[in-house]
């Protein structure tokens, strides 16, 4: 899998690491003016994004802002922040099959409890193939559309450093990079890791970081707004490996 949203342990992770990466792989079809995908879990979600893309449908939009594989977007319920339609995986998901002691299980998307940046019901097992659909009018010039959304994203997010993605969930009614910089704490640094100075919501590798700077710094980062906010701070990046 990509890693995308996860933070690694500097002492690694104990056991077997399987990697989805080989599982590359869609189909399409058009079920009247409905489009599906099947799609292998280690499928980048910019080739699905593509697929909508040239149906000029509307998931090209928040898929083109979302890094990462297709089953860790199913594993998250991946969205974007802006408010577009669809935003989150939750709406394009048909179902999905997950592997499970040596058996395949199939979940339609009514089967799962769908949340804020999670997904749940279909856990123990690993995502191998995800279904998704869409339906609705073409857009037309959607290309031009994506394209400068995705210049937005760029000059608001440090997408050109290494990070972790998002490291806070927005708190229901707040954004956490707004609480984070009302806090003062843009910028901040531990070893190489850095509150990121062009969005508070990312922290940035400057380089030399280590896991432990990125974890210190988050941990500085949710005691400090709680501190001044009361409001406490929960990590949407996943935690992996020894800690």
């Amino acid at each position: 899998p990509a890693g995308s949203n996860t933070l690694i342990s500097d002492e690694g992770i104990p056991g077997l690491t399987i990697s989805t990466r080989k599982l590359n792989d869609l189909t399409t079809h058009l079920e009247g003016s409905k489009l599906k995908i099947e799609a292998l879990a280690g499928t980048p979600k910019l080739l699905v994004m593509k697929q909508f893309l040239n149906h000029g449908l509307n998931p090209a939009l928040f898929l083109a802002g979302i890094p990462g594989d297709i089953a860790g977007g199913v594993v998250m319920n991946a969205g974007v922040a802006e408010d577009i339609v669809p935003r989150e995986f939750v709406e394009i998901v048909e179902w999905f099959e997950v592997v499970r002691d040596g058996k395949i299980l199939k979940f339609q998307n009514s089967d799962i409890k769908w949340s804020y940046r999670k997904s749940e019901g279909w856990q123990p097992g690993i995502i191998v193939k995800v279904g998704l659909q869409w339906e609705g009018k073409k857009i037309e010039d959607l290309e031009s559309i994506v394209k400068k959304a995705n210049e937005v994203r760029f000059s608001k997010q440090p997408l050109d450093m290494p990070s972790c993605g998002s490291v806070f969930v927005n708190p229901k009614g707040h954004k956490s990079a707004k609480l984070i910089e009302e806090t003062g704490l843009k910028g901040l640094k531990i070893g190489g890791a850095q509150v990121s100075t062009k969005h508070a919501n990312f922290i940035v590798n400057l380089g030399d970081a280590k896991a432990s700077d990125i974890h210190q710094l988050i941990l500085k980062v949710q005691s400090q707004v709680k501190s001044k906010h009361g409001i406490d701070l929960h990590n949407e990046v996943c935690y992996l490996g020894k800690w």
